[in-house]
């Protein structure tokens, strides 16, 4: 039983880490990585790592994604201030 949860588990993981990379539009892969982050969480608290498990949560489906949403908005507001280059 513990072994099928694992390779279910495994499963998630390689399915949202193909999302991630697969998704072409930055917001949407920071969306798709947040959601990676907390399938790697549930991964390490089956692996009966709950230590890791929530430090994945807080920074891999929190804050990382958070901090490449802003960046990602602080580079379109400046490309709208300036105007397109030639």
């Amino acid at each position: 039983m513990a072994d099928a949860v694992i390779v279910i588990a495994l499963l998630l993981v390689a399915a949202s880490a193909t999302a991630a990379v697969a998704a072409r539009d930055p917001v949407r892969q920071a969306l798709v990585l947040s959601v990676l982050g907390v399938v790697l969480a549930i991964l390490f608290t089956v692996l009966q790592a709950p230590d890791v498990a929530l430090s994945q949560l807080a920074v891999g489906s929190a804050l990382t994604p958070l901090l490449l949403l802003l960046a990602v908005h602080n580079v379109r507001r400046r490309g709208r201030k300036e105007g397109p280059r030639r």
